[in-house]
């Protein structure tokens, strides 16, 4: 699999991505960045442990990383939590928000640890 095969896979934006960073070789290093970030594990921690404000910091964290990469999915998602997020409780939606993240994330991690030869 190749960058713009990666990036179409999880819905990312490629052209976007290229037209910022320059070279496929940044792109791969902030990738690397991306898969050592902790702010998922931080989310799902502070999701379960019902520690909204936390989930908050952490999802939006995402948020902009998201952003800066053109990870474009990962990102919408990450959007629809933080918002629901922001009053500092849960609704009705925040449980299928997270499952939506987690979805997105799992896909983005799979297919960017494909990509760099680091498997599942």
């Amino acid at each position: 699999m190749n960058l713009k095969e990666c990036y179409f896979a999880i819905g990312a934006d490629y052209e976007d991505i290229m037209r910022r960073f320059k070279s496929e070789e940044r792109v791969e290093r902030f990738l690397k960045m991306f898969l050592n970030d902790k702010s998922f594990e931080i989310l799902r921690g502070a999701i379960v442990d019902e520690q909204y404000e936390a989930a908050f910091r952490a999802v939006h964290t995402m948020k902009g990383i998201c952003m800066n990469l053109s990870l474009t999915a990962l990102y919408r998602s990450c959007v629809l939590l933080t918002e629901n997020l922001r009053p500092g409780s849960p609704d009705g939606d925040t449980r299928r928000f997270f499952e939506k993240v987690t979805e997105d994330y799992e896909r983005t991690e799979a297919a960017v640890r494909d990509y760099l030869g680091q498997g599942v």
